[in-house]
């Protein structure tokens, strides 16, 4: 007859996940059989120690922290990436080594913890938990199913694209069938890894690889989780749609920078730094690679004569390739290249990139970036796109002609300040420094007035 379990045995299991120091000094295995506690100690003291890491000379170490660090910064002492485990030692690191953060907070505030108690590593998969273990074998189990629902369902696609038309009722029936039977092997695809703890632990630590469908679910609803509430709320309550575009739908991700300098969605940039390209990176959730399109614009252009505003383009680049796994565009690089580049066809940059640039007086401009996939992976011709007006810019013609469409956008705001005069010389628009705008006097309406007087 089995004995009834005590509540100090579930204490100690729902206590598993922290590692507790027994009076002889050893971890105490929550696992109920012998063999498998007899099993890991063996594995603990035939474990070999790793190997000591190759340091440089001490000479050439001392000699670069003395050059290029500062003393104060010498006081924080070592600083390893993958244990920092607050935000302050994580901004110490990466403002004196210029060094991310390896993987999730919890994973380096665990592995600190393992490495001060001196505790071997066991492989996250071999944890000697006993809830662990047969909750991995329910999931295999799971698993399992599901790996040959997938089977059956290649099959059956197999046997329909070797099918007649004629029988499943016509061409267009044939290919929705298809491709409804294709979305469901996705969605079978993805459930089959879901639960997978290992799954979740690469992706938390930013180790998953995005060519795998998983990966790519799990990013895609992180990111619509928050940050593209963020960015869309951004690009409507700031009026780029339907100023710009009459509609946008967000499928990926974008991050905007000029140089070291992360710019959120709608933040003002100081006209020294903007002066330069920005960088962008894109991150798609569909698998394959992409053609795209990238166009920058001013949204708010005055036209002192008809008081109001205009359209002003200040980028065009296009036949740039993106994939899941290729998320950088550096415009900065793509426009070196481009004056290496003999054949004008050649080139990406149809028009080159011209600073931002706002008169004093005048409100902000917001300066839209949109990122346009090309139809069917077409490459455009760049010699064309290169006669396109800057001014009086009309984004929509410009996307309905060359058959684009916007997958993602962002913006940032410039206004006059202190470095712009400097900014517009070197733009050579020195004729334009010391214009200003000014409010227009509203006369009061006559019987206003004459209360006025009355008064």
């Amino acid at each position: 007859m089995a004995s009834t379990p005590s509540i100090r045995q579930f204490t100690a299991c729902i206590r598993c996940v922290r590692q507790i120091p027994t009076a002889n000094g050893r971890r105490r295995l929550l696992s109920t059989s012998a063999v498998a506690r007899e099993e890991l100690q063996t594995q603990a003291a035939n474990a070999t120690p790793p190997a000591p890491p190759s340091n440089p000379p001490e000479g050439a170490a001392q000699n670069a922290s003395a050059h290029q660090v500062p003393e104060y910064m010498q006081k924080w002492g070592t600083l390893d990436p993958q244990m920092v485990e607050n935000k302050k030692q994580e901004r110490r690191l990466l403002r004196r080594e210029h060094v991310q953060p390896v993987g999730s907070r919890r994973r380096r505030a665990a592995l600190r913890r393992s490495a001060l108690q001196k505790a071997v590593e066991v492989p996250f998969e071999q944890l000697p938990y006993q809830c662990f273990q047969e909750a991995r074998k329910f999931l295999l189990e799971d698993r399992q199913e599901k790996i040959k629902e997938i089977e059956t369902q290649q099959l059956r696609i197999k046997n329909l694209m070797e099918q007649d038309p004629q029988l499943s009722g016509g061409l267009a029936a044939k290919e929705t069938r298809l491709r409804s039977m294709r979305k469901h092997l996705n969605k079978l695809i993805i459930l089959a890894d879901i639960n997978d703890p290992v799954v979740k632990r690469k992706f938390e630590d930013g180790q998953g690889d995005m060519n795998k469908p998983i990966y790519r679910y799990l990013a895609d609803q992180k990111w619509r989780k928050y940050k593209r509430l963020v960015l869309d709320q951004r690009i409507t309550q700031m009026s780029v749609i339907p100023d710009l575009l009459p509609s946008l739908d967000l499928t990926a991700d974008i991050d905007l920078g000029f140089g070291r300098k992360e710019v959120a969605p709608g933040d003002f940039v100081d006209s020294a730094i903007s002066e330069k390209m920005p960088r962008l990176n894109v991150q798609t959730f569909t698998p394959g690679e992409k053609l795209v399109t990238v166009v920058v614009v001013d949204a708010d252009v005055p036209v002192p004569e008809k008081d109001s505003f205009t359209y002003r383009c200040h980028l065009i680049a296009s036949n740039i390739s993106i994939s899941p796994t290729q998320t950088s565009i550096p415009l900065q690089r793509i426009a070196h290249e481009d004056q290496k580049a003999v054949d004008p066809a050649a080139k990406k940059i149809a028009l080159p990139w011209i600073a931002p640039w706002a008169h004093k007086g005048a409100p902000y401009h917001r300066l839209a970036i949109f990122v346009f996939e090309q139809n069917e992976g077409r490459m455009l011709d760049v010699v064309k796109l290169g006669k396109t007006k800057r001014s009086v810019f009309n984004l929509r013609s410009f996307a309905d002609s060359n058959k684009l469409s916007a997958i993602t956008a962002t913006l940032f705001r410039t206004k006059w300040d202190d470095s712009m005069a400097g900014v517009m010389e070197r733009a050579g628009l020195k004729n334009r420094i010391n214009v200003e705008f000014k409010r227009k006097k509203v006369e009061p309406l006559p019987y206003k007035r004459r209360t006025e007087r009355m008064r």
